[in-house]
């Protein structure tokens, strides 16, 4: 599936195709794709240890940078923080984190995705606008109300 990215700095974006990976706990960035792209590193205060499937320490590097982008999907945007990792030829991971979240539906056989329901912050920007066509509504009858007075 692909996803756009975003950089919070000058706002370019870039579409990536994404590896959804149910035993990944998180998100993930591929470090050359990093260097490629020039997404702002962050260093972490507590380096994050990186364990295989069968709890063993991996022999690579512990994740001591994430970066920090908007990502978009079918409509749907968030603030994504990913961990950076020598991820081969994959680009970005999104892990059990997004999957849940957004309790994504997976038709394998199709490879579609269809997101069930959204994240917290995807409701709050719902209530927001809808604040906003509540206020505007209002502010048009009252507009309404002083014509009809006026003539």
């Amino acid at each position: 599936m692909k996803v756009g990215l975003e950089k919070l700095k000058n706002y370019k974006g870039v579409v990536v195709k994404v590896l959804l990976d149910s035993r990944a706990t998180g998100l993930f960035m591929n470090t050359k794709f990093i260097k490629e792209k020039e997404f702002k590193l962050e260093r972490l205060k507590n380096p994050l240890l990186v364990r295989n499937i069968d709890e063993i320490v991996n022999i690579g590097r512990a994740i001591t940078y994430q970066v920090k982008c908007n990502m978009f999907f079918k409509g749907y945007i968030e603030r994504a923080q990913m961990d950076i990792y020598n991820l081969e030829k994959t680009k970005v991971i999104l892990g059990m984190l997004w999957l849940t979240a957004y309790n994504a539906k997976i038709n394998w056989e199709k490879r579609k995705v269809k997101i069930i329901h959204c994240l917290l912050i995807c409701e709050k920007r719902k209530q927001k606008e809808k604040k906003k066509m509540i206020r505007k509504t209002k502010e048009e009858k009252t507009v309404e109300e002083l014509v009809q007075r006026r003539f």
